[in-house]
């Protein structure tokens, strides 16, 4: 399917949630020297202006970034996704919300590199024309591949380094998603068990979203981090995000108290009512 177009839903809760944990990520493998890949398996269009094109709908990002911009008492990950927001909004209005593979690129240093999948033609060349604005060493660094990201992680894994992060993060429109995030979470850790590996996924009322974190703990016999951030009850019809959750397989250290310290702070910023809540769970679970 190919109808999920990310402008419409940018910079919303789910984003937040994703985002900040992907820059908290960045800024562990930055201190170290060794170069490091990061890959995004469905990248979208990268940079979305938030007042023009689709973006004039009415904009997801008033329940999200919006409430957040300005924000001088946000913990420290949470204002360090706030600077990196406001890298790409230079007069200090909110105008463009960076998606993951703005904000990965930025994070970026000469030594790593940066690769990117996406299968819907209009954002894929929304993609390229992002990346052909880079300067000339930015876009040496990253690569954008047009097709399934699921598959391309095969070709791409592990990196020579041995030190990568993976954003899985497709748009779960169709149902067999769930499952194929499952499974290529399987094959992927059998070409680079020792990766880092970030799961984005959506809370709504769906049978297959509310098993696949048990699947995803079933799939590593390494450490894992789940946290999830609800901000409103489900709607009555079932339909709806009211929250979203980040898988991490491979947690850094650190990762989970930076994460402890950011929830909370979300969730009250974030909440549209009394049902909002975040949790955070850690483990180890040999594979079923």
């Amino acid at each position: 399917m190919l109808s999920y177009r990310h402008a419409f839903h940018a910079g919303n809760h789910g984003d937040v949630l994703k985002h900040v944990a992907l820059v908290a990520l960045l800024a562990h493998f930055r201190r170290k020297d060794t170069p490091f890949l990061v890959v995004d398996t469905h990248a979208g269009a990268s940079l979305y202006k938030l007042r023009e094109g689709p973006g004039k709908r009415p904009s997801e990002a008033a329940e999200g970034v919006e409430r957040l911009w300005g924000r001088r008492d946000a913990p420290a990950p949470v204002a360090a996704w706030l600077a990196a927001v406001a890298r790409f909004n230079t007069d200090g209005a909110l105008h463009t919300y960076p998606g993951s593979p703005a904000l990965a690129s930025d994070a970026l240093r000469a030594q790593d590199r940066l690769r990117l999948f996406e299968l819907h033609p209009a954002e894929q060349r929304a993609l390229e024309t992002w990346r052909a604005g880079l300067d000339r060493s930015a876009t040496r660094r990253v690569c954008v591949g047009r097709g399934d990201g699921f598959a391309g992680l095969k070709a791409v894994l592990p990196p020579p380094s041995r030190r990568g992060l993976v954003l899985i993060d497709p748009a779960y429109e169709d149902k067999r998603d769930y499952a194929r995030v499952d499974v290529a979470l399987g094959e992927a850790l059998r070409r680079f068990a020792t990766g880092c590996y970030a799961i984005w996924y959506p809370q709504v009322q769906r049978r297959e979203a509310s098993s696949l974190v048990v699947a995803l703990q079933r799939r590593t016999a390494t450490h894992w981090l789940d946290m999830t951030l609800s901000v409103r009850r489900p709607s009555p019809g079932g339909y709806g995000l009211h929250g979203s959750g980040v898988f991490v397989v491979n947690p850094p250290f650190g990762f989970e108290a930076a994460m402890r310290e950011s929830l909370p702070f979300l969730c009250d910023a974030l909440a549209q009512d009394d049902a909002a809540q975040w949790q955070l769970r850690t483990g180890v679970q040999a594979p079923g």
